[in-house]
């Protein structure tokens, strides 16, 4: 029988072998920030997937207009860390820190989001005309019909990177924003009323992303602590309210220090997958074959179960990662080891090593087991949950 690497089991060796030495000194700098100030940078890095994050933690200034703004949590936790990676390309992991947006104001992010208003419109919301810089198109239609232009911009989300210099103290060193565009409108043409919906064109929704991400870059530059700093920036294309599967950036770009021209945009090269699902049998079958294969092995263990969902990530047509969940509820725990077992010499046996699979395996109770084969790697990781 394969060998597994139950956490039980191995708890003192990972302890020994692989968790970080909390014994050093987290590092201690000076802000040169607004708040000035003494802050940490963490000694340890899980990753150099990750950025170490400034503490104390700073939550961003638009936190708290995210949840309203996007669409499901899928979107929300992609439209966050597909901004990280993005930011990859310009701030690298070893050099950069992370601290969440502290630069564009809550209350200018709320009026950014708006739509532009006529002179009424303005009124009726109790708004200077100072105030009428929504990025959103103007809406004539009038009361009780449908919306003369979509809401195209839904969120915007800024990520900040810090530097350190020779004597300890860290500034601002570049800035990422990500403008979450919406697939799919709602819309009600009389309040309380029905929710109506409505698909935006790819290449409407494509072309005013980019339009308003220029129209932000020359107001970021126009703040006093944004003026010179490099900037990234990326449309991140939403799904719908029902989608088990997140959206993607469909592009990117970057401005230089000191510019206010964006540099040619970047196609998005990565993309979500339900396996299985039609769209993923027609551009990935093969994969979605030795899906099926796993699903149909795991049917035979329980006949009369039919709960395997996968969800594919996929960098250009190369497949990354594929995060499986099983629903299934056993008569006892000796059954969910069992079962744990069997799936594991599964996942060995049908997809191949270049991937990293993970499975979760649930039941009423909560989590029951999780079994992770990063890629390139022979032996498991398995957790049964006590």
């Amino acid at each position: 029988m394969r060998k597994l690497s139950l956490l039980a089991l191995s708890f003192v060796f990972l302890l020994s072998a692989c968790a970080p030495n909390f014994q050093k000194q987290n590092e201690v700098v000076q802000s040169k920030e607004k708040v000035k100030g003494k802050a940490i940078i963490p000694k340890y890095n899980i990753s150099d997937n990750y950025y170490r994050t400034i503490l104390p933690f700073e939550p961003g200034e638009a936190r708290g207009l995210v949840v309203n703004n996007i669409n499901t949590r899928y979107d929300l936790n992609e439209f966050e860390t597909g901004l990280m990676r993005i930011a990859q390309n310009s701030f690298s992991t070893d050099k950069y820190y992370f601290r969440e947006g502290q630069e564009i104001k809550g209350k200018t992010i709320r009026l950014w989001l708006n739509r532009k208003f006529t002179d009424p419109q303005l009124k009726a919301e109790g708004l200077k005309a100072s105030e009428n810089i929504g990025l959103n198109p103007v809406d004539t239609a009038a009361a009780g019909a449908e919306p003369t232009s979509p809401v195209y911009l839904a969120h915007i989300l800024e990520h900040d990177y810090l530097t350190k210099d020779d004597k300890g103290n860290v500034s601002l060193g570049g800035v990422s924003i990500g403008l979450a565009l919406n697939s799919i409108y709602y819309y009600q043409t009389v309040k309380d009323g029905p929710v109506y919906e409505k698909k935006i064109d790819y290449a409407d929704m494509e072309r005013e992303g980019k339009k308003m991400a220029e129209e932000v870059v020359k107001r970021m530059r126009a703040m006093k602590d944004l003026a010179d700093v490099p900037i990234t920036i990326g449309l991140f294309m939403q799904q719908s309210k029902s989608s088990v599967i997140p959206g993607r950036y469909i592009a990117y770009s970057t401005v230089d220090k000191g510019s206010q021209t964006l540099n040619d945009w970047e196609k998005g090269n990565e993309k979500y997958y339900l396996f299985p699902s039609t769209d993923a049998q027609e551009d990935h079958r093969d994969d979605v074959i030795a899906f099926l294969n796993f699903k149909q092995d795991v049917e035979e263990y329980f006949p009369n179960f039919n709960g395997v969902i996968g969800k594919a990530f996929y960098v250009g047509d190369q497949l990354q990662e594929l995060n499986i969940t099983i629903p299934i509820q056993f008569y006892g725990k000796t059954e969910g080891i069992g079962f744990t077992q069997y799936l594991t010499g599964l996942v060995m046996e049908h997809f191949p090593k270049y991937i990293s699979v993970s499975v979760s395996i649930t039941s009423v109770d909560g989590p029951e087991a999780l079994i992770v084969r990063k890629a390139n790697e022979n032996e498991p990781f398995v957790y049964i949950y006590q």
